[in-house]
Formats: structure tokens, C-alpha cells, sequence
């Protein structure tokens, strides 16, 4: 199913790019891989598959992008440094 922007994610819901689940944990607001259960949010169940789909009622769509997940800051700090070094002589 193709989303329309500001369309409630139901959890059968897909990327039409990819086919990933959008209904999962690692594309929720409250995904925290630093915390118990890798959930902000205290009052949520554990899931186990954190990037299947599943039943949680506190899934909230993350709006921002985590740079430093999924080696985000290497990959910044390789751009940082071709950067530094055009001006190199």
C-alpha cells in the first residue's frame, strides 16, 4: 500500500521502495537502542523483532533521522575528511 503523506502507518503497511515493515520499532519515534528494551517509552511491551511489524499502540512514525545508527557517523566523518582534505597541498 502506497502511503499519502500525513496518512495514518497501519501495521501491515510497507515500504514501496524496499518492502520493509513501517510498522516496527526501528522506524518509531520512541526506537532507543541505549535503553531497557530499546523503548522510551515505559509503558510499551517488549518486542522481539524490532524490525518486523507488530500490535504496539505507542508506535508513533519517527520525523528525524538518527545519523549514528547504522555507522551514520562514519560515514560522516569520511565526507569530514575529503572535505579537509581538498585544502591539503
Amino acid at each position: 500500500m502506497r502511503l499519502m503523506p500525513r496518512e495514518k502507518i497501519q501495521r501491515q503497511d510497507t515500504c514501496a521502495g524496499c518492502g520493509a515493515d513501517l510498522h516496527s520499532c526501528v522506524h518509531c519515534r520512541f526506537f532507543d537502542p541505549g535503553r531497557h528494551n530499546q523503548c522510551s517509552e515505559p509503558q510499551a511491551e517488549w518486542v522481539r523483532s524490532k524490525s518486523a511489524s507488530n500490535f504496539c499502540g505507542y508506535f508513533e512514525p519517527r520525523t528525524s533521522v538518527n545519523l549514528t545508527a547504522r555507522g551514520g557517523s562514519s560515514r560522516a566523518a569520511d565526507a569530514r575528511a575529503a572535505f579537509h582534505n581538498l585544502f591539503k597541498k
